[in-house]
C-alpha cells in the first residue's frame, strides 16, 4: 500500500517538475536560397550563428573575399563575410517552443531584424525575421547540412 501511495504521489507531481530539454538546433544549416550555410551554436545560454560557407566566397570584381560592404557602420565594411556572426542572442521560450528575442543580420542589405527560429522537423528550421511584430515579417526555411 505504501508503494502504491508513493507511485501515485510521483505520478501526480511529475507535471510540476522541470520541463523537458529544449530542442536545440545547433549544427550547420543551408539557407533556402542555397547561397550560404550558417552554423548555429551555443553562446552561453543563448544561440548564435555565423556564416561558414558561401556559394561564391570571392567578390567577382576584386577576386578577394567578399566583405560586409553594405554594413551601415563604416568601420565594419571591411569585415569578411566568411565567419561573420549573423544570428545573435536567441533564447529558448518553452511556452512557444522556439528560440526568440534574437537578431538576424542580412549582409545583403546591411539591415538587422528581430528574429526567432523554430524547428519544424528534425532537419528543417523556420527562421523568421521581422520589424516590430513577428506577425509581420518573412519566414525562411533552412535545411540541416549533413
Amino acid at each position: 500500500m505504501k508503494t502504491l501511495l508513493v507511485c501515485l504521489l510521483i505520478w501526480l507531481l511529475a507535471p510540476l517538475g522541470p520541463r523537458s530539454q529544449s530542442p536545440v538546433p545547433t549544427g550547420v544549416w543551408a539557407d533556402d536560397s542555397g547561397e550560404t550555410h550558417i552554423e548555429i551554436y551555443r553562446c552561453g545560454e543563448r544561440l548564435c550563428g555565423r556564416l561558414v560557407w558561401l556559394r561564391e566566397p570571392q567578390d567577382p570584381n576584386t577576386g578577394y573575399a567578399k566583405l560586409d560592404r553594405r554594413n551601415p557602420v563604416a568601420d565594419k565594411r571591411a569585415r569578411p563575410l566568411q565567419n561573420l556572426v549573423v544570428l545573435q542572442d536567441l533564447r529558448y521560450n518553452p511556452d512557444a517552443e522556439r528560440w526568440e528575442d534574437g537578431q538576424i543580420y542580412d549582409p545583403g542589405s546591411g539591415r538587422t531584424y528581430s528574429c526567432y527560429v523554430s524547428l519544424t522537423g528534425k532537419d528543417r528550421l523556420e527562421v523568421k525575421g521581422y520589424i516590430g511584430f513577428s506577425l509581420i515579417g518573412r519566414s525562411h526555411y533552412w535545411a540541416r547540412v549533413r
